[in-house]
């Protein structure tokens, strides 16, 4: 009887771990033959297209990333665009299949969306900008100021926050999409705008004259930024999770575009599973082993994503700051593939 009962629990327990590992998303991924991918309406080193609709940026590198690892075919990789407001809509009712916008992750959004954070692949904080003309050194001289601000976005309740804390009146101008904010602060119906400090750093730089602006100091919040999917698929979960740590990893073995396929001969048994030398991650994940060697062959890994799209090889020209990996003081740390 007591061996019955092991053997019953058993098969209940693979049974549990089955069900955790069928992922509906995933499957719909494949059958579709495509990763839908919801992403920003137009923000510089995060996804912003070209003349001819090509989207480039750090949070499109990351759905590329994603149809390599699915199908080994960037051109996989669908871009929609979605508004602040529209973003968890359309998560939400499958519209797209996971959320690489440059979008907070907070307990609410945990919480109350229905949907979850994956991890964070940029560390942020919310600032304002300003014309130089105007004079203004410091947030704390705007008193009386129109400042343009996103509606449903973190920013706007941050906003409002820390000028309330510092006893300074201002007038907030609800603009819908960050273009249209950029527009409205060119033409000078709002004084300075408000958003993730690397937002501002790229609209600065497709503006005609980028010297004339300036990022006020003050960090109004921390805004760690990264994707987000529907609760309750793990497999997609995972999937999403480990594509962004592989990256990580990857920067911190050394591995790049360029010499992964020398890194191929590694002796070290991190880089080896990593690549899928040694067999086993990728079928854990439903992909094939050689799903991070697919990624980092085609697009890179982190620290090369990051240089292209906001850093020094970028018109952002953004420091590493936060996101340089642990190992050179900053927080960015990929988990182990192991």
């Amino acid at each position: 009887m007591k061996k019955f009962k092991l053997l019953a629990v058993g098969a209940t327990l693979a049974l549990a771990a089955a069900s955790a590992h069928a992922g509906v998303t995933f499957d719909t991924v494949k059958t579709k033959g495509y990763v839908q991918c919801g992403v920003s309406t137009g923000v510089a080193g995060f996804s912003i297209a070209d003349g001819k609709g090509n989207f480039k940026g750090l949070d499109v590198d990351l759905c590329r990333a994603l149809a390599i690892a699915i199908f080994n075919d960037v051109s996989k990789a669908k871009i929609t665009v979605v508004s602040a407001l529209q973003r968890f809509t359309a998560l939400q009712s499958g519209e797209v299949d996971v959320l690489p916008r440059n979008t907070t992750l907070t307990m609410a959004r945990d919480t109350t969306l229905g949907l979850i954070g994956v991890g964070v692949n940029y560390y942020d904080s919310q600032g304002i900008m300003v014309n130089k003309s105007l004079g203004v050194k410091s947030a704390k001289d705007l008193g009386g100021a129109t400042i343009c601000v996103q509606p449903g976005t973190t920013t706007e309740l941050n906003l409002a926050d820390w000028f309330r804390s510092q006893n300074i009146v201002f007038k907030p101008v609800v603009v819908d999409t960050m273009d249209e904010i950029v527009r409205t602060f060119v033409v000078g119906r709002c004084d300075a705008f408000t958003g993730d400090k690397s937002q501002l750093a790229g609209a600065r730089s497709t503006l005609q004259n980028p010297e004339n602006y300036d990022i006020l100091p003050e960090n109004f919040s921390k805004e760690p930024l990264g994707p987000m999917v529907r609760q309750g698929d793990e497999q997609w979960f995972n999937l999403v999770r480990w594509t962004m740590f592989a990256m990580l990893e990857a920067e911190e073995y050394g591995v790049t575009s360029r010499n992964v396929d020398d890194m191929l001969k590694s002796t070290n048994p991190n880089v080896q599973r990593l690549l899928g030398v040694t067999p086993g991650m990728g079928k854990n994940l439903g992909v094939d082993d050689k799903w991070v060697y697919n990624i980092i062959k085609t697009i890179g890994n982190y620290g090369e994503s990051f240089e292209r799209n906001v850093g020094q090889g970028s018109a952002l020209k953004l420091p590493r700051g936060l996101n340089a990996s642990y190992k050179d003081g900053g927080l960015m740390y990929g988990w182990p593939v192991r």
